[in-house]
């Protein structure tokens, strides 16, 4: 059986941390920021932990990192 190959787009956007928990960027941080409030915009811009419903799909897209 071949390697399953890690899917580009997802290894650039999600990333493991030491402990195994999944990190990557929030949403609604690319445009309309007039309106929300630089407390809001501070929050987005930080990455937030993956939710555990999402987990396991990316998890199948990151196959060579599950060992990290």
């Amino acid at each position: 059986m071949p390697k399953m190959k890690t899917h580009s787009g997802s290894k650039k956007r999600f990333h493991k941390t030491a402990s195994g928990k999944l990190r990557g960027r929030r949403s609604n941080r690319s445009h309309i920021l007039e309106k929300k409030s630089p407390k809001r915009k501070r929050r987005l811009g930080r990455p937030s932990e993956i939710s555990r419903a999402d987990r396991r799909r990316v998890e199948g897209l990151l196959p060579g990192k599950a060992g990290r």
